[in-house]
């Protein structure tokens, strides 16, 4: 899920764009999520208490921390290179990236798709 940015990448902007696409999500999907220290993420506590979704930051200059994370950066970067202005790409635009890398067979997944595994997950919720 790649989320659409228009004008800025501010704490209210980015708090406001997560809950609206989190709130999408079934509940199994919802259990955290892991970011970096940017300040992007001020308004952690609001996006938890509206979606109940647990945000974990990562220690600094930890990468790792965020392995698929910083994976799905390098993938996204043969769409858009770095120094891309974004704001020329607008929600359509997004829309067909990620599905088209949700398509994409993953060594992770043995080989099968993020889209695969995601409909398997949604399908047999775990308790």
């Amino acid at each position: 899920m790649l989320l659409h940015l228009p004008g800025d990448h501010t704490a209210r902007t980015v708090a406001d764009a997560m809950i609206t696409a989190m709130n999408t999500l079934p509940e199994q999907l919802l259990r955290s999520t892991t970011w970096d220290q940017g300040a992007e993420m001020s308004r952690h506590q609001e996006i938890t208490m509206a979606t109940g979704m647990p945000i974990y930051f990562c220690d600094p200059h930890s990468p790792w921390q965020r392995g698929s994370n910083e994976n799905t950066n390098g993938l996204l970067r043969e769409y858009f290179p770095k120094s891309t202005d974004l704001s020329f790409h607008g929600p359509g635009i997004l829309e067909n990236v990620a599905a088209e890398l949700n398509r994409r067979p993953r060594k992770r997944h043995a080989y099968r798709t993020p889209a695969e595994v995601l409909a398997e997950l949604v399908s047999n919720p775990v308790n």
